[in-house]
């Protein structure tokens, strides 16, 4: 009998080669469509059989009933005899039949739960394809086995593996993954590819493709058509048994095929190898003692080879950290623009050339470092301990001095630059009042030293006084320009300016020239007032003239100088204000306008009285050396500078305008990519809690944000090249933005090293779990443990939180003095450098140890004790007997000498050897 629910119940064989469906699937086995699928091809499959018998059925539910060809069916797929069946028409005989053929089926072993004759005899439907399906999996699908999965798993992956090459082909099930064919196609194609062309077959044509593997098949493998297209292609999940009775006869199809040799008798085999297993019986457990030793060794080559390889990384890295940082903690300079800004494009070039590859050697190097400790505590080794002066802490702040000593480097170029810059601007400043001032004092010296006033006349006398006062006024009027000069050099010479020494030189003789001027001009105004007294009569409109065109000349000469002075700003709002300040200046040109008409007009006033007076050389000022002319020319000169001054404000305009631009620009890009590198890097931390999923889960997430970070560099290229702009039109600030390029690029290096770190962890966690045999269960239980005493979020945890997370796991620790102790001995294991804190992956290892078994010092000394015939040492020639050479050689340069009693000559102490690859090694 079979339970009433349908034939899924069914209770499978002891071994489990089948596994049970999902809920949804139970539910789905009384859907009509798939009975009618399983009746059409458990009846194809009967028939190949039965028709070896020469019959067949035509109606499985009726044709069995009496029982006949359901023995004879098993004789022929079972190779055997059954009992002589009764050949009575009566229901009786019926039944007796059927039962033989229960009970044949009974005694393969398989546990036939509530299924009984008479729903057979009574044509049960649902019986009968429940008892077909129960011979099929026990005599077609029981004995398919791929490294030792069960049948439906091996059937699977034997599929799975065939098709694996086949575009479109991803067998993940025996109902949907079938469902256009293409699977049916590329198995017979794969053992059979002259039956079929594969690359002219298309997924979107599933009916062709099924006719075509249906026909071949039945044309040329001799498998029936037990499936029917559209059922197939119409039913939204076709039934999982009706294909996997199909598959199931391509699997021994194909693997009859490529074993079909001929078979020799079994009792003459069996009688020859047994006298093989007597005779090597003894060798085979000294072949799976140097099995054991292999695999020791081979794990300690590779711990070699990896921690020479780290040795190798951090000592070049190091070394190249030393070589770069006294050029980045220089600030020699020649003291020059240029030469600081061939200095900066050195370092743009290191940043973008030199550096790039050394990142990529520190991530490989931590990379290596974590793989080899978890390679050392899967072998259940000591962790490894690099160098002095090589442990990953060394290299992190070695790395930490080099981005220090790179910020502070770039801050003294730009600091550097914007001196500099300043520097240039005063020379500029200092070279032009020097010019205007050595222009005025050009032939004041032998004008003062002059005896001219002793040859004049009364009149000329006093122009010549009056002359020399405005010449006084004037040169009151210069001492503000000299005291200026002074200032500059000064300013000059605590900026450190490079030509200073020509600067000093030229002030000193100015300043030199300014004393001799002022005792020339007192000796001067002497002589002139001792001859006063004779000298009486003055020309007042000459002295008018006078004292009115100094000043006027003073503002004229002044305005000149600030029309072409040069003027550095760094904002659209200082230009601006020098635009508006010349604006203000514009708008008193009318009133200068109107004192230069005043003044020419004491001129013109001058030339009538001389004319109409004929007066002798009275067009002469005796007071001044100013002319007409020369305010008229001044003037003239003031007018023209006014538009070209325009001009050159408005061009500075425009240049603070595109440097505006460009603060914005790189704002912008900044703003964007600075939140979306904070957000990465939260998103890849959270992946490394291992909050959600599983780790396949995590790593493909990972390796997903690897991507997307790689494919975002292009955004990192973009802001370097607007940075380099920015530097380049030399804007030293941007308020439209808290971020950096040096910020962005230290959180883009971050970004890299926390996506490799969390890579490489995450792998190091499936290598344990997979090497450990933990499931992922264990594996989700021990994170759930650890994140939930975790509360920072740091991926580690204090002594008394690690503590409380090992109570939290059931792990028994007494509060008493011993218990204190044997917490100290754990705390010691998972963290062997002291740090203060456990880290998941050492809490891992620890966990899996506690709950897997590993191989042991003890195991490999028994090992070795089997190759050494039980002899408490061993001998050069039985390692290289038993061993693979290499592995011989290695045992024998490294094992001590025996030194025991009744030792051979060349005895090896394996014993020592054996305990000191588990012990303190010094590898």
């Amino acid at each position: 009998m079979i339970s009433t629910d349908g034939y899924n119940n069914v209770d499978h064989y002891g071994d489990g080669y089948m596994e049970q469906e999902e809920e949804w699937e139970r539910e789905g086995l009384l859907d009509p469509a798939w009975e009618k699928q399983q009746k059409k091809t458990f009846t194809a499959w009967c028939n190949s059989h039965l028709r070896k018998a020469g019959t067949s059925i035509d109606n499985i539910e009726d044709d069995f009933r009496n029982g006949l060809k359901l023995m004879l069916l098993l004789e022929v797929i079972s190779g055997e005899t059954l009992p002589k069946p009764d050949r009575g028409k009566m229901r009786f005989h019926k039944i007796a039949n059927v039962n033989k053929a229960l009970d044949y089926i009974a005694s393969k072993g398989v546990k036939l739960v509530s299924i009984g004759a008479e729903e057979i005899v009574d044509g049960n439907l649902k019986m009968t394809l429940g008892m077909i399906w129960t011979i099929i999996l026990r005599f077609a699908i029981q004995d398919i086995s791929v490294e030792e999965m069960t049948a439906k798993e091996g059937l699977l992956l034997w599929c799975q593996r065939k098709t694996a090459p086949y575009k479109n082909v991803n067998v993940q099930n025996f109902h949907l993954s079938f469902k256009d064919g293409l699977a049916f196609c590329a198995l017979i194609h794969r053992h059979r590819p002259d039956l079929i062309d594969y690359n002219k077959l298309s997924k979107d044509n599933p009916l062709e493709n099924l006719n075509t593997a249906f026909d071949v098949a039945e044309k040329y493998l001799d498998i029936p058509r037990m499936l029917d297209p559209d059922d197939l292609i119409n039913t939204p999940k076709p039934d999982e048994r009706a294909i996997m009775t199909y598959v199931s006869c391509y699997y021994h199809a194909f693997q009859g095929a490529q074993q079909n040799t001929a078979m020799p008798d079994e009792r003459a085999v069996m009688t020859y190898v047994s006298s093989y297993y007597h005779c090597f019986s003894g060798a085979q457990k000294a072949e799976t003692a140097a099995n054991r030793i292999c695999k020791v060794l081979k794990v300690n080559q590779e711990n070699e080879r990896l921690m020479e390889e780290y040795e190798r990384l951090a000592s070049d890295l190091l070394e190249w950290i030393r070589r770069t940082m006294p050029w980045l903690n220089s600030r020699q300079t020649d003291n020059s623009l240029a030469g600081v800004q061939k200095k900066l494009e050195e370092y743009r070039t290191y940043r973008r050339k030199h550096k790039p590859p050394r990142v990529e050697q520190k991530a490989k190097l931590e990379t290596n470092f974590n793989t080899l400790q978890t390679k050392l505590r899967l072998s259940n080794r000591p962790a490894y301990m690099p160098t002095e002066g090589k442990m990953v802490s060394d290299i992190a702040n070695a790395w930490k001095g080099l981005e220090t000593a790179e910020k502070a480097f770039e801050e003294w170029l730009l600091s550097e630059m914007m001196r500099l810059e300043r520097l240039e601007h005063l020379a500029q400043k200092f070279k032009h009042k020097a010019d205007a001032h050595e222009d005025w004092t050009r032939g004041k010296e032998e004008m003062l030293q002059s005896q001219d006033f002793r040859q004049c006349r009364l009149n000329e006398l006093k122009a010549l006084k009056k002359k020399h006062e405005a010449f006084e006024s004037d040169l009151a009027a210069h001492q503000d320009r000299v005291e200026q000069i002074a200032a500059i050099a000064q300013e000059l010479n605590t900026l450190e300016y490079h030509d200073s020494v020509s600067v000093n030189a030229r002030c000193q003789r100015i300043c030199d020239q300014w004393d001799r001027l002022g005792a020339l001009t007192q000796r001067r105004r002497q002589a002139l007032d001792d001859a006063e007294r004779i000298l009486e009569k003055i020309d007042i409109l000459h002295l008018e003239f006078a004292k009115r065109a100094a000043p006027f000349n003073n503002w004229l000469d002044g305005t000149r100088e600030d029309l072409v002075d040069i003027f550095i700003v760094h904002t659209v709002e200082e230009i601006q204000g020098l635009i508006d300040a010349h604006a203000h200046f514009k708008a008193t040109l009318g009133e200068a306008d109107k004192e230069y008409q005043s003044i020419v007009g004491l001129v013109r006033e001058v030339e009538s009285i001389v004319k109409q007076h004929q007066v002798p050389g009275g067009l002469e000022n005796p007071y001044t050396t100013l002319t007409a002319n020369d305010l008229t020319r001044k003037w003239a000169d003031v007018r023209q500078l006014v538009p070209q001054r325009d001009a050159t404000l408005q061009a500075e305009l425009r240049k603070q305008q595109n440097n505006e631009m460009l603060r914005r620009q790189f704002a912008e890009k900044a703003n964007a990519v600075g939140p979306w590198i904070e957000r990465q890097l939260d998103a890849v931390t959270a992946i490394g809690m291992g909050l959600h999923g599983t780790l396949e889960d995590q790593l493909h997430r990972l390796k997903e944000f690897e991507q997307g970070v790689y494919a975002y560099k292009p955004h990192i290229e973009e802001l370097e090249r607007i940075h380099q702009a920015v530097q380049e039109s030399m804007i030293f600030e941007n308020r439209y933005t808290q971020y950096t390029m040096e910020t962005l690029r230290v959180g883009w290096e971050q970004l890299l090293t926390s996506i490799n770190r969390n890579i490489n962890e995450v792998e190091n966690q499936i290598l344990t779990r997979d090497s450990k045999g933990i499931t992922q269960e264990q594996l989700n239980e021990f994170r759930s443990s650890f994140n939930h005493f975790d509360k920072n979020r740091t991926g580690r945890l204090t002594p008394e939180e690690f503590k409380s997370c090992l109570v939290s796991l059931g792990y028994s620790i007494g509060k008493d003095r011993q218990g204190e102790i044997d917490f100290q001995r754990i705390l010691a294991v998972v963290d062997p450098n002291n740090t203060g804190y456990v880290h998941f992956d050492a809490f891992l290892d620890f966990m899996t140890r506690e709950s897997t078994d590993t191989d042991t010092a003890e195991q490999v000394i028994d090992s070795f004790r089997i190759l050494a015939a039980d002899k408490p040492y061993i001998l050069p020639d039985e390692l290289r007997r038993e061993l693979p050479p290499d592995q011989a050689e290695y045992c024998i340069q490294r094992m001590p000498p025996y030194k025991g009693p009744g030792a051979a000559p060349g005895a090896l102490d394996y014993m020592s050897f054996s305990t000191a690859l588990y012990g303190q090694s010094d590898l």
